[in-house]
């Protein structure tokens, strides 16, 4: 048998621990491990207590928090974040810190916090959403007011006066009175925590403001600070709306699931019950055009189930009793009967829409360049406004009231707002908008990763193949006949539901039995036991090892290689019984799919397998790969990784997510083909695709690389804004309210530019790659082929 038909589930110990790599990693975000204690913002899924934290809203916060509140934890390397959610856990490894005390820590910080509850978390976070409005509409609704009595008092011409700077004559009281309550309203959610960067000598966007503010207020200009109050606060709600929008994204997938399942009863009648309530063995039916509320597998029925909720997959899958259904998936024509097979909070749907939840924890590189470069900029900028307020007067003779105006200026077009916001919205987008086109992205940082990959290792089977081998002949040796020879096989790989084995056992038929004392020969094949005959089947190299390979004709050997198909030796103690010869169609869109990969600038694709040289240079060549690996064992799968990975600048490795994780590991990032169903492939891949469509790479690559152009496109847009306001400040030509209108339109645009990702749909993958028109059955733990 080949040898990469050997490489059993035990091999994943090698090389994963949990869903994230432990072996020498080249694409870690700054910070270290996700599943270490150097990442900070790390995966909020770590054993901890989480945190409700209302005001937590971005990355600013985060960096607050970590400040405020790592040193109670003993170090931020005990926290972890999630902010599209609001939550802060506190690691196991921060020891025994009373609740009580964390939420004291937080109320300095101007936030506030609770101890996490699922079940109100939505509610606490709506809350938090509808008292920003409540501020913001309060704050805006003065303001007209303001606006709109000066306009009646003074007229049209005198009312555009307010736009046009300071040193005008005293504001009227009722008029300073209503912009006074705009402040008042703008800073009331902001002023804490300003306070609290103030008392901590750390600046950040929230004392910006409130000094921008209150030196207008000093300077006599109302109007311009009740302006930048009423816009700052109308950015803060923008911002939690967009997070909240990002957030909703992702519970729109949980919300693919119905809420009732109509059940069967033991005594064959019928009742709509909470799908919380179904338990695992339990009947339900689905009628045609409802949607699946539960996985499982059809016990009565026929028809086909549009699997794009989950999969990406265009076309309806054939289903009939003995097939598997998902959650959230749609029933065609015709009614299923079905049996529960998870409960309701571990369907696979369940679980993809908890891991891009938190995925958001684990940052990409240059979400964690903004989130440095804020920390930076805005001291820097507080420094900056003070040399723009006392340089020109003391040197050039300036005005001090004109030149301590412009400084004003230039921290409220400092703010970081739309700098900050624009790229964890991005993030939560692409990851939404891949899980809808069937592709699960474990993380932030593997978002920006396929779009630099330049170098990608795959296997064949079920990749490159259709993952559907047959067994095409039978060539008994000797005295043995065909239906021995293939006896003998089937008891061997009867307990095996891998593609090679299923197609030896469904030549074979339903009456096999299985053989004894059976022994997995990692790389080479397997062993056991017929009564009291030793039997075993395995690679040509499994047979040569065994001093019988010259058993084997040579022309039977060459033609078989030659053909692209798979050879399994048969034999017992005795010798070679014969040769299984086993062929698994090339995708019919792989040379397509292999060159657009190319064209993207995926310099070298490498095939790495177990099947001997001659078959593995057949198929690559018939499909334009670059290097073929034959003849590899796990250890040597890894190896070929490693040198990869050092002549390389980003190293994919496609694999079933099981037996190539220890190559995956050592690649820069794993993608998982076909993880619909298979727990092993979601946990242990970085990325999982959930059919066994490789056009989906492409497609993957694609995705990424429009998300960095977005995040860059952001980046580029509020800096050069910022740019421009700095210059103009200097010269002494911005006003306050433009700064704070500019800053605010630009926050507008970069959210809307971000969450342009969440209609990335999955109709998409066929312009990039094409989509494969095989249904394979989900991969199991293998035995047999790879």
């Amino acid at each position: 048998m080949p040898s990469d038909s050997r490489s059993h589930s035990h091999d994943h110990a090698a090389g994963r621990g949990c869903s994230h790599d432990h072996g020498p990693r080249h694409y870690h975000s700054e910070g270290g491990s996700c599943c270490g204690s150097a990442m900070p913002e790390g995966p909020v899924n770590s054993a901890g207590r989480s945190f409700q934290v209302s005001g937590l809203d971005c990355t600013e916060e985060v960096a607050i928090l970590n400040r405020v509140v790592g040193p109670v934890v003993g170090g931020t390397e005990h926290l972890a974040f999630d902010v599209i959610n609001g939550r802060m856990t506190v690691l196991d490894t921060a020891g025994s810190v009373p609740d009580d005390r964390i939420v004291k820590a937080v109320a300095g910080t101007g936030m506030s916090a609770r101890p996490w509850n699922a079940d109100k978390a939505e509610a606490d976070r709506a809350a938090h959403l509808k008292r920003q409005a409540r501020f913001t509409a309060a704050s805006g609704s003065c303001w007209a007011a303001g606006f709109l009595w000066h306009l009646v008092e003074t007229g049209m011409n005198s009312a555009l006066g307010l736009f046009a700077g300071h040193g005008e004559a005293p504001m009227p009281l009722i008029e300073r009175g209503l912009f006074g309550l705009a402040i008042l309203f703008g800073v009331w959610l902001v002023a804490p925590k300003a306070w609290s960067s103030a008392r901590r000598l750390s600046p950040d966007m929230n004392l910006l403001m409130v000094i921008a503010v209150a030196g207008a207020i000093g300077l006599g200009e109302f109007f311009e600070a009740a302006t930048v109050a009423f816009f700052f606060a109308l950015s803060l709600y923008l911002e939690s709306w967009s997070v909240g929008r990002a957030r909703n994204a992702v519970s729109a997938l949980l919300d693919l699931a119905p809420p009732t399942a109509r059940v069967v009863r033991a005594d064959g009648s019928e009742a709509d019950l909470p799908a919380a309530q179904v338990a695992v063995g339990d009947l339900f039916v689905v009628r045609g055009g409802d949607r699946i509320p539960l996985d499982g597998e059809v016990t009565d029925g026929m028809g086909a189930v549009d699997q794009a909720p989950i999969t990406g997959e265009s076309a309806l899958v054939p289903k009939e009793p003995g097939d598997e259904v998902y959650a959230g998936t749609i029933n065609g024509e015709g009614t299923l009967t079905v049996r529960a097979t998870k409960p309701a909070t571990d369907t696979v749907l369940a679980k993809i829409t908890r891991m891009v939840g938190d995925a958001h924890s684990r940052r990409a590189p240059v979400e964690q360049w903004v989130t440095q470069f804020a920390r930076i900029y805005t001291p820097a900028v507080m420094m900056l406004a003070v040399a723009i307020a006392l340089l020109p007067p003391l040197v050039t003779g300036g005005a001090w009231g004109f030149w301590f105006y412009n400084a004003l200026v230039l921290l409220v077009i400092a703010c970081p707002c739309a700098l900050v916001i624009s790229t964890p919205v991005s993030i939560v987008a692409a990851l939404t908008a891949s899980a809808r086109a069937g592709v699960l992205i474990k993380g932030g940082a593997y978002v920006e990763a396929p779009g630099q990959t330049t170098a990608l290792a795959l296997d064949k089977t079920g990749t490159i193949t259709e993952g559907r081998p047959e067994l095409v002949a039978v060539h008994p040796f000797g005295d043995t006949t065909d239906t021995g020879l293939l006896t003998i096989a089937a008891s061997l790989e009867a307990r095996s539901s891998h593609p090679l084995s299923r197609a030896i056992l469904e030549r074979a038929g339903s009456d096999v039995t299985a053989a004894e004392d059976t022994r997995t020969v990692p790389g080479r094949g397997l062993e056991g036991r017929i009564g009291s005959r030793k039997v075993w089947l395995g690679s040509d190299r499994f047979a040569a090892e065994r001093g019988i390979g010259k058993a084997i004709p040579a022309d039977l050997r060459d033609r078989i290689e030659g053909t692209g198909a798979t050879m399994v030796v048969v034999g017992d103690d005795t010798g070679a019984l014969g040769v299984l010869e086993l062929r698994d169609r090339i995708r019919a869109d792989a040379r397509q799919i292999v060159a657009q990969l190319h064209a993207q600038g995926v310099k070298t694709i490498v095939m790495l397998t177990g099947d001997n040289e001659r078959t593995a240079r057949a198929v690559a060549a018939e499909v334009g790969i670059d290097e073929v690996r034959a003849e590899l064992l796990p250890e040597d799968k890894v190896a070929a990784i490693e040198g990869l990975v050092a002549s390389h600048k980003m190293v994919a490795m496609i694999g079933d997510g099981v037996n190539d994780a220890p190559a995956m590991a050592r690649a820069h990032y794993g993608i998982a083909m076909g993880a619909v169903g298979s727990d092993a492939a979601i946990e242990t891949a970085d990325i999982a695709l959930m059919t066994d469509d490789i056009g989906k790479v492409p497609w993957l690559i694609g995705h990424s690389r429009r998300t960095m152009a977005i995040i860059h496109q952001n980046i580029g847009i509020s800096i050069a804004t910022k740019a421009v306001f700095v210059a103009a400040t200097a010269f002494g030509m911005a006003s306050m309210w433009g700064a704070i209108a500019a800053d605010v339109g630009v926050s507008l645009l970069v959210v809307a530019n971000a969450l342009r990702l969440l209609n990335t749909a999955s109709r998409e993958a066929p312009a990039e790659g094409g989509k494969s028109k095989w249904i394979t059955n989900v991969k199991a733990p293998v035995s047999a082929g790879e």
